[in-house]
C-alpha cells in the first residue's frame, strides 16, 4: 500500500506537467480566430479605422479579464491605468521621441506604477469595497488630468503628437492600414503572453484565489502578493491599451481617463464572458458593431437599446459564450476522433 502510494507521488509531477502541457496547446477555434483576424486586414481595408478601435477595446478587457475572470478582482477603475499609459505615451512622444515600440513599453509601465501601489487597497475590502477604491482612484487621477492643463492639455486634449514610422519604413497612416496591423500583432504578443499567465502555476493559483480565497491560504498559496501581481499585469495591459490609443488617434483627451472608458470594459466582458481570454476579444468586436448599428439607426436612443442588450446578456447568463465555445470544441475533437476510428481498412478481410 505505502509501495502503492509512493508510486502516486512520484508520478504526480509528470501529471502537473502534462496538464500545463495541454492548457498550453493551441485549439482549433483559436487558429481559425487568428486566421480570420489576418484575413481581415486584406478583405477590410475601409474598415481599419473602426477595427483599431475593436482591438483597443479588446486589449482593455483581456486586462480586466486578467483580474476579474482568474483572481475574482471586481473593478470600474480600469481607466486609470488606460489614461495613465496614454498621456505618459504622448507626453513621450512630444517632449522624447516618437518611436512607437518604445511609447508603447512607456504606457504599459505607467499602467503598472499606478497598478501597483493601489493594488495595495484593494486588500483591505471585499467586493464592494474594491469597486469604490478603484472608481475613487480613477476619478482623482481624471481630476489631476483636468487640473494640470499645462502638461495634459486639460479639456482640450494631448495635441501635437507626431509618431515616427513604424521600423522607420512604415507610416501611420490616415486610413489605419498600418495602424490596425500594428495593433493586431500587439494583441496577438499579448494574448501570448496571458495564455502563459494563465495556464502556469501562477496562473492556477489565481483560479484557487478566486474560487476560495481562505481555502487558497491555508494549502500555502501567498494570496496578496499574487493579488498584488496580477493586479499590476493588468495595469500594464490597460497601459498598453492606452499607448495604442495614442499612437494610432495622435490625440489624447480627458475621456481616456473618464468612467465610461471603464464601463466599457465591463460591458464587453457582459457580453463575451470571463475566465476564457477571448471573451473580451469576442465581447469587444460584438460591442462595437451592435452600437455602431444602433448610433445609425436610432442615434438619440441608442445607449437605451444598448442597455437592454446587456440586461439580455445578463440574465442569459454571461457564461454562455464560453459554453459555446466549449462545445464547439468538443464537438470538431468528437468529429475527429470518429472520422479517425471510422476509418476502412486498407487490407482485405478474410
Amino acid at each position: 500500500m505505502t509501495a502503492a502510494l509512493d508510486a502516486k507521488r512520484a508520478a504526480l509531477p509528470d501529471r502537473v506537467r502534462a496538464s500545463l502541457k495541454r492548457g498550453n496547446r493551441w485549439g482549433t477555434l483559436e487558429i481559425l480566430f487568428w486566421a480570420a483576424a489576418a484575413a481581415s486586414w486584406f478583405l477590410l481595408p475601409s474598415e481599419h479605422l473602426i477595427l483599431i478601435e475593436v482591438v483597443g477595446f479588446a486589449i482593455l478587457a483581456l486586462s480586466l479579464d486578467l483580474m476579474l475572470g482568474y483572481a475574482g478582482i471586481v473593478s470600474l477603475g480600469q481607466a486609470a491605468m488606460y489614461g495613465v499609459g496614454a498621456y505618459a505615451s504622448g507626453l513621450f512622444f512630444i517632449y522624447v521621441t516618437g518611436e512607437p515600440i518604445t511609447g508603447l513599453l512607456i504606457g504599459a509601465l505607467a499602467g503598472a506604477a499606478v497598478a501597483l501601489p493601489t493594488s495595495l487597497l484593494l486588500l483591505r475590502g471585499a467586493d464592494l469595497t474594491r469597486l469604490m477604491v478603484t472608481l475613487g482612484v480613477a476619478a482623482v487621477f481624471l481630476e489631476i488630468a483636468n487640473q494640470a492643463s499645462g502638461l495634459t492639455g486639460g479639456a482640450d486634449g494631448l495635441q501635437g503628437i507626431t509618431i515616427d514610422p513604424l521600423f522607420g519604413r512604415f507610416d501611420f497612416d490616415i486610413y489605419g492600414h498600418t495602424g490596425y496591423a500594428y495593433s493586431l500583432v500587439v494583441l496577438f504578443i499579448l494574448v501570448l503572453i496571458a495564455r502563459l499567465i494563465v495556464s502556469s502555476p501562477f496562473g492556477f493559483s489565481l483560479k484557487a484565489i478566486r474560487d476560495n480565497p481562505l481555502r487558497a491560504s491555508a494549502v500555502g498559496i501567498p494570496v496578496k502578493p499574487r493579488l498584488v501581481a496580477i493586479y499590476t499585469i493588468a495595469g500594464a495591459y490597460a497601459g498598453i491599451a492606452g499607448a495604442l490609443f495614442t499612437e494610432t488617434q495622435q490625440f489624447v483627451s480627458l475621456d481616456a481617463l473618464s468612467f465610461q472608458k471603464s464601463a466599457d470594459g465591463l460591458m464587453i466582458l457582459v457580453i463575451g464572458g470571463t475566465g476564457y481570454l477571448y471573451g473580451g476579444l469576442l465581447g469587444a468586436l460584438v460591442y462595437e458593431l451592435i452600437q455602431d448599428a444602433l448610433s445609425s439607426l436610432t442615434p438619440q436612443y441608442w445607449q437605451f437599446w444598448l442597455g437592454i442588450l446587456l440586461v439580455a446578456f445578463v440574465l442569459t447568463g454571461r457564461d454562455r459564450p464560453r459554453q459555446l465555445v466549449q462545445f464547439l470544441s468538443g464537438r470538431l475533437v468528437g468529429a475527429r476522433s470518429h472520422s479517425h476510428f471510422a476509418r476502412p481498412s486498407k487490407g482485405k478481410t478474410s
